[in-house]
């Protein structure tokens, strides 16, 4: 079997319909011919992205991994000038 792309209107005409229909995911899913789980995928990712809270605390977690990957590369930095200020007294002989 082959992987198959899904147009995002397909998507969510395929979620609008499984959630108003009153049908099972998997009856829904099979008339449709998308695979169950991947039907179930598209209804919690939907779900997810509906929640105001949700967005936000996706923005809050991709702003903090950006700023602990900063705080990496300033450590860095900084333990390298470390080593080369100490580097350099060692040479001047003071």
């Amino acid at each position: 079997m082959g992987t198959y792309k899904y147009s995002a209107e397909f998507r969510s005409d395929a979620v609008a319909l499984a959630r108003s229909s009153g049908r099972p995911v998997s009856r829904v899913a099979a008339e449709l011919g998308v695979n169950h789980e991947t039907l179930r995928q598209w209804i919690k990712t939907a779900e997810h992205a509906e929640r105001p809270e949700a967005v936000a605390q996706s923005t809050k977690d991709a702003e903090i991994a950006a700023l602990r990957k900063q705080v990496r590369e300033l450590e860095m930095e900084r333990d390298i000038l470390r080593r080369a200020a100490k580097y350099f007294a060692g040479e001047t002989n003071w």
